[in-house]
């Protein structure tokens, strides 16, 4: 396994952090770990990369113990932080420079990561004449240098516009095919177009650990947003087949939620006509990944 945690806790005080935490991540995966802010994903990220021990547990990258091979962890782990600590007086190129001697990396992979990256427009000048979205950029390629076996990359996306969003999305994926890749974010749609699996966590625990297309494909609602001309006895809404639950948003607008992932717009249809009703409007939502987050981690 690239990164295997077992039993993994870790307290501030009176807050615990993380609250016996395990999952295993092979090579090859790139996995998506998600949660509210305050989760603790920022704190298991540091304890993989060795910046902080854990209370209690154990955990391994490419079989390195995080406590006692630490050298050989960071040797194989390329890692961003959620606060990108750069060198803001250096040229790009420089600091690049002063990490491959670091790495003991040869000078010619610097160009390759400044490419791979998108940073050539931006690498004649001092990082801190650079925008943030190209800060983050010398993040990610700094992280790329030693060519590592596994990326842990905390918020690698802050501060990219929607061009940048998609570059850099690209750089994930293609490195993500030889490497393992764990990645933290509050950017559902990156999830999406990135990873194969998802691990959220909430208040310190895995509320869920599922391959993307398979959570997906659980959670098998459909919901529909109808408005019709005219106010509805909303007891015969239960006569509409697969209907979940229903929610009368405004006026005669309707949240109607079915517990099936058949296309209901016709049975709606259907159902207005056989009431005396016109729908003035009708539209197909989905459950999205977003959707799925907030009913994990929404306190009840």
């Amino acid at each position: 396994m690239s990164i295997k945690v077992q039993n993994i806790s870790k307290s501030y005080g009176t807050q615990k952090a993380l609250d016996n935490i395990s999952f295993s991540i092979k090579k090859g995966e790139i996995v998506g770990f998600l949660g509210p802010n305050g989760a603790g994903k920022s704190t298991l990220m540091k304890i993989l990369t060795t910046f902080i021990t854990a209370d209690e547990g154990a955990a391994t990258v490419n079989e390195n113990d995080v406590i006692e091979s630490q050298l050989k962890v960071q040797q194989s782990v390329g890692y961003l932080p959620e606060h990108n600590p750069l060198y803001l007086d250096l040229y790009v190129r420089e600091y690049l420079a002063f990490n491959a001697d670091v790495y003991k990396v040869a000078k010619s992979r610097i160009e390759e990561v400044i490419q791979l990256t998108g940073l050539t427009p931006e690498s004649h000048k001092k990082i801190g004449q650079l925008s943030k979205g190209y800060r983050q950029r010398v993040g990610l390629a700094t992280a790329l240098l030693h060519n590592p076996d596994v990326l842990i990359l905390d918020e690698p996306t802050t501060g990219l516009d929607p061009n940048q969003l998609v570059e850099i999305r690209n750089v994930i994926k293609n490195v993500g095919k030889d490497k393992t890749v764990f990645l933290s974010t509050h950017i559902m749609q990156e999830v999406e177009a990135i990873c194969d699996r998802v691990i959220i966590i909430d208040n310190g625990k895995i509320v869920t650990d599922k391959k993307l297309n398979k959570l997906v494909s659980e959670e098998r609602e459909q919901i529909i947003e109808v408005e019709f001309d005219k106010a509805i006895n909303e007891s015969l809404l239960l006569n509409l087949p697969f209907i979940k639950t229903y929610n009368n948003t405004n006026d005669n607008l309707w949240t109607l939620i079915f517990s099936t992932d058949e296309d209901m717009r016709p049975f709606v249809f259907d159902f207005a006509h056989e009431n005396g009703l016109k729908t003035l409007q009708i539209s197909l939502k989905n459950k999205n990944l977003e959707q799925i987050f907030r009913e994990k981690t929404t306190k009840k």
